[in-house]
């Protein structure tokens, strides 16, 4: 399955977990839409699809399967990796959308979750979707419940007006076990139009190059995507600065706390 023209020669290094190929896939779509979300190029659709921060360059690991999903094994060695990783490729971001519930073993998720933190400490600002389970509360993803990641929901601010299907009326909900602060902020997630993981090429045409998905993993790139135009204009920051900046300047929506946290994100206050 060919690798999305609209990424071009931006994907510095892939590692698969699940099957252990060599060459760079996506036989799920999970992903290339999520990166699409980040930093697609726009190539294909001549600018319109375009991604937040389509210069980003991509470090990817695969941890789903074909179906869409994945175990705590697999994404703890994709943690480790990118731990690993970390110089080599410069990694600033590490975008998790990817959300899991809490019937997974203590034990294994403890594991998890404590790769998690250290990725934190290590630099890294850690972006993680808040899940999809609400909307009851103490429904987000342990993934997205630590205090120190920036946690996204899901919120359309209003633009769909009566859609029927929002992502914001089962975007999962604050507070979490360790923050009574969650989520941390929320962006767009219904409807995305991003990168299909399943593109087919007929000579030089390429069919279904795009495709509309909806949830928190969509709003999360979009953040992701956003602190990618902040650290690109100010190197510099600090995780814990490139959050306080992006919670600050969000708009409230007045919503309570435990759905939207501080609010919709705006990218362009974000940068001034």
């Amino acid at each position: 399955m060919a690798i999305h023209p609209d990424f071009d020669k931006r994907i510095l290094a892939f590692k698969d977990f699940v099957n252990g190929k060599r060459n760079a896939y996506d036989d799920s779509g999970h992903g290339t839409h999520v990166a699409g979300c980040l930093c697609g190029s726009g190539l294909l659709s001549e600018g319109r699809y375009k991604g937040i921060a389509p210069k980003s360059r991509l470090v990817v690991g695969k941890v789903l399967n074909y179906k869409g999903d994945g175990n705590v094994e697999d994404m703890a060695a994709g943690m480790e990796w990118i731990l690993g990783h970390i110089q080599e490729y410069d990694i600033r971001i590490l975008n998790i959308s990817i959300g899991m519930d809490e019937s997974i073993d203590r034990e294994r998720m403890g594991q998890l979750v404590g790769l998690i933190d250290k990725a934190w400490e290590e630099g890294l600002i850690v972006v993680c979707a808040a899940g999809n389970m609400g909307p009851e509360p103490m429904t987000i993803s342990p993934l997205g419940a630590r205090k120190e990641v920036i946690t996204v929901g899901c919120h359309e601010g209003g633009y769909f007006r009566n859609h029927p299907h929002l992502c914001e009326d089962y975007s999962s909900r604050g507070p979490s076990p360790f923050s009574m602060k969650k989520p941390d902020v929320v962006a767009p997630g219904t409807d995305i139009i991003s990168c299909n993981g399943k593109i087919s090429r007929r000579g030089r045409y390429y069919r279904n190059a795009y495709i509309s998905k909806s949830g928190t993993s969509m709003a999360t790139p979009i953040v992701s995507g956003g602190l990618a135009l902040l650290l690109q204009k100010y190197p510099y920051y600090t995780n814990s600065q490139a959050k306080q900046k992006l919670m600050y300047t969000s708009r409230d929506l007045n919503e309570p706390w435990n759905k939207q946290g501080w609010g919709m994100i705006q990218i362009d206050r974000l940068l001034k």
